[in-house]
């Protein structure tokens, strides 16, 4: 399966959920729904890109 975000990226949007941004923001600004933005928090929230 092709996946639209690298895991560069996910890690990226987490980091600025951390820093602030409410997490409606940051599903409109990338096009993903809730549960997907939640679901990427799960599984690479309190990882740094060197980790992926």
């Amino acid at each position: 399966m092709k996946r639209r975000f690298s895991d560069e990226q996910i890690i990226g949007m987490i980091k600025e959920y951390e820093a602030g941004v409410k997490a409606q923001e940051l599903c409109r600004r990338y096009g993903i729904s809730d549960a997907t933005f939640y679901k990427y928090k799960a599984k690479f929230g309190g990882m740094n890109v060197s980790d992926a």
